[in-house]
């Protein structure tokens, strides 16, 4: 059953309105806009009625805070007011109110507008989600051609946003980044993976596949590809604002080569100035070059691959991090770079 979320100041409106819904869906109640975000914070509603002229928080705030997070800002809202000013209807589909009803309401309106609008809602969810995918799909698989050139298999991006998930998961279920890092927060880090080393499109096939070490000035053009990488994501995601993850891959693309003691590029962060999502991909990239075979020399084995990890803990990689990494599971951990 549908929850619909009823916020007036006024008790007997808010009775009225839950006698008349009684029966067709699941209805919460909020006296102020104050409650309301609470409410919507624990158990986000499917449709919010939202009165306009409230003590306190009043509509229109109310609805500025709801647009203003990322996990509410799908919600249709509909107005409630007794008021027939236009300036108010206008101002109130400014903010990103899908409709407006007049109290008092009848009840076969009030039913027929929920049901227009949540029937809306879900499919503007399915179209979204819908091109969330196509656009992901086109995106890793733009990023598999770039690691051909350099890795001679797809495989590396494939396998990073997997440990880039499990290394995740390890720290949410150890509470370790609990003000940082959550289920969602994580599935948008493991769909950015792949793209980290987009930038590479930028770097000329004598650099990307030199069988040989780098000398300084050819190191120094490898090392832009980060800094290319975030601006090509950072520029994406501004003309796909609702695809989240390429903010992640933007920050990852420019961060997953910095080290943790500072002497990493392309700026030299240290510790925690590093984003987390950053410090999660190095590990996992690292890792997984690690056992990979290159141009100019064989993998390692896992076991090998592991203990330079370990090595690496409080210098080149987050503490917390490695000892995520330390606590996975060496079979899965096997699992999930082995084609």
């Amino acid at each position: 059953m549908r929850k619909i979320l009823v916020v007036d100041d006024n008790m007997s409106t808010l009775r009225q309105i839950s006698a008349q819904l009684a029966g067709e869906y699941y209805v919460a109640l909020a006296k102020s806009g104050e409650q309301a975000l609470q409410i919507c914070a624990a158990d986000k509603p499917d449709l919010i009625l939202l009165d306009v002229f409230m003590t306190g928080m009043d509509g229109f705030e109310t609805l500025g805070q709801i647009k203003a997070n990322p996990q509410l800002i799908g919600i249709p809202v509909i107005f409630l007011t007794g008021s027939d000013q236009s300036g108010v209807e206008v101002k109130g589909l400014s903010l990103g109110a899908r409709d407006f009803l007049t109290k008092p309401v009848e009840r076969s309106v009030l039913i027929h507008r929920l049901d227009l609008h949540l029937r809306f809602a879900a499919y503007q969810a399915h179209l979204e989600h819908r091109v969330r995918e196509l656009s992901a799909g086109i995106a890793i698989s733009f990023a598999e051609m770039i690691e051909y050139r350099d890795e001679g298999t797809g495989g590396h991006v494939a396998r990073t946003g997997k440990l880039v998930e499990m290394l995740g998961a390890a720290l949410i279920a150890d509470g370790t980044f609990a003000d940082e890092l959550t289920p969602a927060e994580l599935d948008l880090m493991a769909q950015a993976a792949p793209l980290h080393d987009i930038g590479k499109i930028a770097i000329s096939d004598r650099i990307l596949l030199k069988p040989g070490r780098l000398d300084e000035e050819e190191f120094a053009v490898m090392k832009r590809h980060a800094q290319i990488g975030a601006g090509i994501l950072r520029n994406m995601y501004r003309r796909m604002p609702t695809l989240r993850c390429l903010h992640y891959a933007s920050l990852i693309a420019a961060s997953h080569h910095e080290r943790y003691d500072g002497k990493g590029y392309p700026l030299g962060r240290v510790g925690r100035d590093i984003p987390l999502c950053g410090r999660i991909m190095a590990v996992a990239d690292v890792y997984d070059a690690l056992i990979d075979d290159r141009v100019y020399r064989r993998g390692l084995s896992h076991a090998e691959a592991y203990d330079i990890i370990l090595a690496g803990r409080g210098r080149n990689f987050d503490p917390r991090v490695v000892d995520a990494f330390a606590g996975l599971n060496k079979t899965l951990l096997n699992e999930a770079v082995d084609p």
